[in-house]
């Protein structure tokens, strides 16, 4: 049996992998900025503990992680999956909306991931989950300030995996492309008001397909949520997951332009290092 924390547990991606957890047996810490909309959605279970938490509130993360243990006895899988989308221009987000995704997206995992890390280093065990996106590992039209949160999410949790896994505590950034959830809906995707009208061809188009999308993305959120409850058991977790056919082929394409970008401009990358000194060699 494993103790799973999860943040963001109301709905989504969350909320289906703490509904499936509960009903393999596990104990689950299920946390949102309001508890009773957990216990709503997942209804009485003595194996689960309902938090409030906002993730940018540094001391209720302290809090729910003691409650936790206090509870529990131990956290074994930590599910870093608060977040919400900003649909917009770089130019056209305001500095309140950056601020705003920023202390949720950034350092919300940050604040939740700092007060379970003293409990998983004195037990030398557990598994962090970041829930990244196909936008952390490629920038796009319109969700440049989201894509830059995510890339923030991907390399701290690089870092994460090489500083802990010397002390047996794993760390994957999972990378999911688009969902069939609500994430492209008002209460997950925050879109700019400020258009400009020069973006209409790039960042505004994105508005509409983002609209014409919803509800109609081609992964499946209950098949990942069976893939993250079992990958909570891999022996060997990788330091990051792609989940879905669009994210795997992004990640393809963007292999492929990095190596013509090296092939062409290879001369000019290495120009800049200090020459080889022959003068003193005999």
């Amino acid at each position: 049996m494993k103790t799973w924390f999860i943040t963001g547990a109301s709905r989504g991606f969350g909320l289906r992998i703490a509904r499936l957890a509960l009903e393999r047996g596990d104990n689950v810490v299920a946390t949102a900025r309001r508890a009773e909309a957990v216990t709503d959605a997942l209804g009485a279970n003595a194996n689960l503990l309902a938090l409030p938490l906002d993730v940018a509130d540094e001391t209720q993360a302290r809090a729910a992680a003691t409650a936790a243990v206090a509870r529990f006895g131990q956290i074994d899988v930590l599910l870093n999956n608060a977040g919400f989308g900003l649909l917009g221009a770089v130019e056209e987000a305001s500095a309140n909306e950056v601020d705003r995704v920023y202390r949720t997206n950034v350092f919300g995992l940050l604040n939740v991931t700092r007060a379970i890390l003293p409990h998983m280093r004195s037990r030398r065990s557990g598994r962090i989950l970041n829930i990244s996106s196909i936008g952390g590992y490629r920038g796009a039209a319109g969700f440049g300030v989201y894509s830059s949160t995510k890339f923030a999410v991907e390399g701290l949790s690089e870092a994460l995996h090489a500083e802990l896994a010397p002390l047996g505590i794993h760390v994957t950034v999972v990378e999911p492309g688009y969902f069939r959830t609500d994430f492209l809906d008002a209460s997950s995707l925050s879109v700019s008001p400020n258009g400009i009208a020069d973006y209409n061809g790039t960042a505004g188009a994105v508005r509409t397909r983002a609209v014409d999308l919803n509800h109609g993305q081609p992964g499946d959120p209950d098949r990942l949520a069976r893939v993250l409850v079992d990958f909570a058991e891999a022996s060997d977790p990788p330091v990051r997951l792609p989940l879905g056919s669009d994210t795997v082929a992004v990640i393809e394409a963007k292999h492929a332009s990095d190596a013509a970008i090296l092939r062409e401009w290879r001369a000019v990358s290495i120009s800049t290092d200090f020459p080889h000194d022959t003068a003193t060699a005999v």
